[in-house]
């Protein structure tokens, strides 16, 4: 799998082989795939020598809201005909273990955990059919949307730093039809579900996506979360776990204006 990580400073990209506790460094763009492939230099390091970040540095981040049929049930809501598209800037995100970091504001931080497609090439007005052409690869999201009251009404924000979590990797090669998604705050199992819920999929996500944005290598599109979603509080820790991937984990916390 593909990770992005620190090491005496410098940030780079690397292939982990998690079984041997290794990661085999990579040189070059891993985007590149017309041009000059990235390379592995044969040199290995020790897991416990590196840093994980973001396995990927977004120009953006698009969210599907309402995706998962045992969601849409959970919430009483009939599902739309067509997927439910909102963008992030990147500003908004946060690695393996990083923390998501909030003002200390009166805020109701609302999470779900899902699967995130990350892009290999620039995609605009593609079909379903291509859409597997322009995936690099999967990880794991955290999405946590902070819920503020306005004289009795709530508004939801989207201009705090940290409120999306990504990670541990990027899983290259990914049958996403059925795949496991567990979320667990302070341990506690709070989503069970698999993408087979999913009301749009992927394919057809990315077709709808690029009909209206364009999608650049690195970018990344998050599908949507399974019932189970809730409230969180400052020092909780979440993780979510999806089949075939690996488990990403956060801590809330809350800063100062």
């Amino acid at each position: 799998m593909i990770i992005r990580y620190e090491r005496n400073g410098k940030v780079k990209h690397g292939w982990m082989v998690e079984s041997e506790n290794k990661v085999r460094v990579i040189e070059g763009d891993i985007y590149k795939v017309k041009a000059a492939k990235p390379i592995m230099t044969g040199l290995e390091l020790p897991l416990d020598e590196i840093v994980l970040k973001t396995p990927c540095t977004p120009s953006k981040v698009v969210s599907i809201g309402l995706n998962y049929r045992d969601r849409a049930e959970e919430m009483g809501i009939q599902p739309a005909a067509e997927p439910a598209i909102a963008v992030k800037p990147s500003v908004q995100l946060a690695g393996p273990d990083e923390s998501l970091v909030f003002p200390g504001r009166p805020y109701s931080l609302q999470f779900g955990g899902g699967l995130a497609v990350v892009i290999k090439k620039e995609a605009r007005h593609i079909t379903a059919e291509e859409a597997d052409e322009y995936i690099l690869g999967f990880t794991c999201a955290i999405d946590v949307a902070g819920v503020q009251q306005h004289g009795g009404q709530q508004t939801k924000t989207g201009e705090t730093d940290s409120i999306c979590a990504l990670g541990p990797a990027i899983a290259a090669k990914l049958d996403y039809a059925d795949l496991r998604i567990v979320t667990r705050v302070n341990g506690e199992v709070r989503q069970d579900s698999s993408t087979k819920q999913m009301i749009f999929s992927i394919p057809r996500l990315l077709e709808a996506v690029s009909s209206v944005v364009t999608l650049l290598p690195g970018d990344v599109m998050l599908t949507g979360t399974p019932a189970g979603a809730g409230e969180l509080h400052p020092g909780d820790e979440i993780s979510v776990t999806v089949e075939g991937i690996g488990t990403l984990t956060t801590r809330v916390s809350v800063g100062m204006d």
